[in-house]
């Protein structure tokens, strides 16, 4: 087989091997909390309605109050509602708050990919009075 040949086939290959079609999912943008109404609350209370509002919230986004998880409505890209529980406010003090994005669920198979990273906001600080 012949050097032009061989070129002609390497070219071919590669080619192919570019326009399979494969992308890697990209990152989930990162979040960012800018305010939080309520800014706190009474410690005792009751159990309250937090929004949040910030940036780069995706469809699949979550509030972390303290540690705790909570299933966040979305209700847009800029804004989160999380149920906090009484339980959650209990004790005066100062508690962090963080939204995540999840990252991605794409199949692993033969190209790597699997589970993509979660990105989560710097905290912002809740008072408990």
């Amino acid at each position: 087989m012949s050097n032009t040949n061989k070129t002609l086939i390497l070219a071919l290959l590669a080619a192919i091997t570019v326009g399979c079609g494969y992308s890697k999912p990209a990152p989930p943008s990162t979040p960012a909390i800018q305010q939080l109404n309520p800014a706190s609350a009474t410690a005792g209370g009751a159990q309250f309605q937090l929004e949040v509002d910030g940036t780069n919230f995706s469809e699949s986004a979550y509030v972390t109050f303290n540690g705790v998880r909570d299933s966040t409505p979305v209700v847009n890209s800029g804004k989160l509602n999380a149920m906090i529980p009484a339980s959650a406010i209990v004790n005066a003090g100062t508690v962090p708050v963080t939204v995540t994005n999840p990252g991605s669920s794409g199949g692993g198979g033969i190209y790597g990919g699997g589970m993509g990273s979660s990105v989560t906001s710097a905290p912002v600080n809740f008072t408990i009075n």
